[in-house]
């Protein structure tokens, strides 16, 4: 029986269904994720430009139920869907930090719908137009272990140097909007999950982000940090035993009801953690007192390393840096219109 979404290993994948000649046929192994999980409604990112296109490359639609890549995205010999990523690998345009990454696209093959619109995206119950959107809410489930994290930072002063976010809530950057200056649009995530060890230290930490949802110039755009178990980004001593170590299983499910995300983080050795936030409001003084309220919003999970290596955009380097964090999703579950 195929389940919505099962993850385990280091990296995303993603290529753009028109590049599938051109990409398909390089390192896929088999089974392919898909043949255990539905992929009908996901977008992958990889690290990679096989098809010399000059842009990250991308699969989605039906490519997708055949897609798989020995290095990037696949299942292992347990049947867990793993993301592997690379520091110096090829980037998206916005980001100098390379991932293996999954995309919710609840359009699933109907190219007709644009991947702005709407019915490609979700909304909060406070969004004046949410009867527009695929869903009203939406649950991410997953249950994972990190196997492998970055050993190497060009910028190791940084405070995600040596982490990898597993999952997100990202806001749909919209320019009319941001050029109206109606205080939304502007493409920022009100939820990174993080998992953070340094070289060296026996113990690695959870925590997420809540990132202000203000304009990108804006001085007060920041991402605050919350912890679950271990220290946050601010912390850089030995968490110990209350941290969680590299290749230990944890879950994280992130339930988006009405306004408010539900978070809960449960691992075997330590108590559950959970928090509750009100989306549609600022989450303090110095963020939008309306918060995300007329967002669009899409689900992500997979590996998407923060090792911040590329001072520019690099394109056509393939697997400079081998391994150098791995993922494996054992379990994952989206709920999607």
């Amino acid at each position: 029986m195929k389940t919505n979404l099962m993850i385990a290993g280091s990296l995303l994948l993603s290529l753009p269904t028109l590049a599938l000649a051109d990409v398909a046929g390089n390192g896929v192994s088999y089974p392919v994720p898909a043949d255990k999980f539905d992929m009908t409604n996901w977008k992958i990112t990889i690290p990679a430009d096989i098809n010399k296109d000059g842009r990250v490359d991308e699969i989605e639609g039906v490519a997708m139920m055949s897609y798989s890549h020995e290095d990037f995205f696949f299942l292992d010999k347990d049947g867990n869907l793993v993301f592997e990523v690379q520091n110096k690998a090829v980037t998206t345009k916005n980001s100098k930090n390379a991932r293996s990454e999954l995309r919710q696209m609840p359009r699933g093959a109907r190219f007709d719908i644009d991947t702005a619109a709407p019915l490609n995206n979700f909304a909060l119950e406070s969004n004046t137009h949410s009867a527009d959107y695929s869903k009203v809410g939406g649950i991410l489930e997953a249950t994972l272990k990190v196997n492998h994290i970055s050993e190497h930072a060009k910028f190791p002063e940084r405070p995600a140097a040596h982490s990898v976010v597993v999952g997100q809530i990202h806001a749909k950057k919209y320019d009319d909007q941001i050029k109206a200056k109606t205080g939304f649009g502007h493409g920022n995530e009100p939820l990174k999950i993080f998992f953070k060890k340094f070289p060296g230290h026996e113990y690695g930490s959870v925590f997420w982000n809540y990132e202000r949802n203000l304009a990108k110039k804006d001085p007060n755009r920041a991402d605050i940090a919350y912890p679950v178990w271990g220290n946050t980004w601010e912390n850089l001593e030995e968490p110990g035993e209350a941290g969680i170590k590299m290749g230990e299983e944890f879950s994280y499910v992130v339930d988006v009801k009405g306004n408010i995300m539900h978070l809960t983080f449960t691992t075997a050795r330590h108590k559950d953690v959970t928090y509750n936030i009100d989306l549609s409001k600022g989450i303090d003084e110095k963020d939008s007192p309306t918060g995300y309220a007329q967002d669009a919003f899409y689900f992500k999970a997979g590996a998407y390393g923060q090792c911040s290596v590329n001072d520019t955009h690099q394109f056509g380097v393939q697997v400079v840096q081998a391994q150098e964090t791995l993922l494996s999703i054992k379990r994952m579950v989206t709920t999607i219109a």
